[in-house]
């Protein structure tokens, strides 16, 4: 199975667009924490993948966008769009509505879940 994953400069491209769109400071508060983002759900230890489902992929961006605040602004959201479209690209679908995907982002915020958590989440919540 092949996984396609967001480049950069999409991501970068995506948060510019989500703070034009939704208002909030432009920028890269840490740009070694968003390279980690971009490589966290690729990673291997001894030829296997730490993540190895699609949800889990999904998971770690989530996760990670939210959780590491790699941008000055607009985190969720990014996470949120990064999340939906990671899925989509690899024949997933979020079936979830805005404000469930809102309440996840706060609870992955604020109660620090798990990658297990928040795959089984998305994964009740695509086709």
């Amino acid at each position: 199975m092949s996984i396609t994953y967001l480049s950069l400069e999409e991501i970068l491209r995506l948060h510019f667009q989500l703070i034009e769109d939704f208002g909030g400071s432009h920028g890269v508060r840490d740009e070694g924490r968003l390279t980690s983002v971009i490589e966290a759900p690729k990673l291997e230890a001894f030829g296997v993948e730490q993540y190895s489902t699609i949800h889990e992929k999904a998971a770690v961006y989530l996760r990670n966008i939210t959780g590491d605040d790699p941008f000055t602004d607009g985190n969720k959201h990014t996470a949120v769009t990064v999340c939906g479209i990671f899925l989509r690209r690899n024949n997933k679908r979020l079936t979830a509505s805005p404000n469930e995907l809102e309440d996840l982002a706060l609870k992955v915020a604020n109660e620090h879940l798990e990658i297990a958590e928040i795959a089984e989440w998305l994964e009740n919540h695509t086709a």
